[in-house]
């Protein structure tokens, strides 16, 4: 898009719900299943802060096929009717079998992959938000954020990435970062891409 004082540029974001390979509570990878909430209320953030594309990522055609029935009941069965701004947000969602599948169905050359994590010493490099944002913003880099479900990404995924976001962290003297999906994509979304 170009960039005129009445269109700001907006920078090339896409994000990845990873539900595989995932880690569980012992440290196995792991499949998770899709929830109704997450294809819903991520689908909503994404509209609101610019991302092009929000691909759920699972390997299996059954748990696919049940986000594929969710859209089109939304896109365009009695939903689309019903609640049309639901349509609306809805419109970014894709499925992926992987994250290499749906980096290649968004085909963004030279995007830097990021993933979201409190385990940041499995990264190649670290980024604070605010270097992340200027990447994005000042230096125009694309950008494919991944975020894992379950107990979190796999180190191998995590290590084939460009780097780590810098985990959102908690309130002193707790510090408890045990965040649903759902609000540490709308967190992360708002600090990269908010107009602020």
């Amino acid at each position: 898009m170009s960039e005129t004082p009445e269109t700001p540029y907006v920078p090339r974001l896409a994000i990845g719900l990873v539900h595989y390979p995932v880690r569980d509570r012992l440290q196995k990878t792991v499949s998770t299943n899709i929830t109704n909430f997450d294809i819903h209320d991520i689908a909503r953030a994404a509209t609101v802060f610019g991302v092009e594309k929000y691909y759920i990522i699972h390997p299996m055609q059954e748990q696919l096929m049940f986000v594929e029935r969710v859209l089109d009941h939304w896109r365009t069965g009695q939903g689309s009717k019903f609640n049309p701004m639901r349509k609306t947000a809805l419109n970014p969602v894709k499925t992926a079998v992987s994250v290499e599948a749906a980096l290649a169905d968004w085909n963004v050359p030279d995007c830097l992959t990021i993933a979201t994590t409190a385990r940041v010493e499995w990264a190649k490099r670290k980024y604070s938000f605010a270097e992340l944002r200027h990447e994005m913003h000042v230096e125009k880099k694309p950008v494919f954020m991944l975020f894992g479900t379950g107990f979190g990404m796999t180190e191998q995924l995590i290590g084939s990435c460009s780097g780590v976001l810098e985990s959102i962290r908690g309130a002193p003297p707790k510090d408890y970062r045990h965040l649903s999906v759902r609000s540490a994509v709308s967190i992360c979304l708002d600090r990269v891409m908010g107009p602020w």
